[in-house]
């Protein structure tokens, strides 16, 4: 799938409006981040400055080179796990943006035995396989934040082909062909873990979506109008405009 010639400026804008309609959806609070790749430099990315992700303005984005070295001279601080997504835009080409989260809907999923599995069809973006990445399998013991760039790189080979990561511990980073993509499928991951866990405690069987119907989802095109309108409906919501 191409992708559209988009100017430096709206996706400046782009991000500002994923961090607060992500805010606002709580996927992310205090902590937590969302970038997109460079529409100029494939080698680059767009990502705040250390600040949280409802207070995130146009000044605040910086540029970051894959490995996570601040474009530019003097820059503000920068978010320690900005590894994460150099990384995944390193390992994964055609991903254009990357989202980690805290949520806390999605963190029983990664310390126990229970696979997070797509129950609900907004959700089938996660796909079928979500694996999860435990960093003290290679690293030992740790803060459990992704502080380098060897880290972030192990991490994105967990992640392998998959849309979505989850991090024992920690919260769960996911990914998107557009940034309006990775914002949906943010939003209804952790929905999603909500309504598994209250199936779960219900009692009896769960039935989960199959790879059929995963697949089937999948040809939905991020560009297309139903997906945009969400991102219309949550930047309104957030109180920001979608578009410059």
């Amino acid at each position: 799938m191409s992708r559209p010639a988009m100017s430096l400026e709206q996706s400046i804008h782009d991000v500002v409006v994923a961090n607060r309609i992500l805010a606002h959806e709580g996927v992310l609070d205090a902590y937590g981040h969302v970038s997109v790749r460079h529409p100029l430099h494939a080698d680059r990315y767009l990502l705040s400055r250390s600040r949280s992700p409802e207070l995130v303005e146009a000044g605040d984005i910086m540029e970051f080179l894959l490995d996570g070295t601040p474009v530019g001279e003097h820059p503000p601080a920068s978010y320690v796990e900005r590894f994460i997504h150099g990384a995944v835009y390193e390992a994964r080409p055609e991903i254009n943006s990357v989202i980690h989260s805290h949520a806390l809907d999605v963190l029983a999923f990664t310390i126990g035995n229970i696979k997070l599995q797509p129950v609900i069809h907004v959700a089938s973006d996660m796909g079928i396989d979500v694996p999860v990445w435990d960093i003290r399998d290679n690293f030992g013991d740790t803060t459990l934040l992704v502080s380098n760039v060897a880290q972030g790189r192990d991490m994105a080979k967990c992640l392998g082909p998959n849309r979505v990561v989850l991090m024992r511990g920690h919260g769960f980073t996911s990914t998107g062909q557009t940034i309006v993509d990775a914002v949906k499928a943010g939003v209804y991951l952790p929905q999603n873990a909500r309504v598994l866990k209250e199936a779960l405690f219900m009692g009896g069987g769960i039935k989960t979506m199959s790879p059929g119907e995963v697949a089937l989802r999948a040809r939905v095109d991020p560009y297309s109008p139903q997906v945009q309108r969400a991102w219309e409906y949550w930047a309104l919501r957030a109180g920001i405009k979608p578009y410059l």
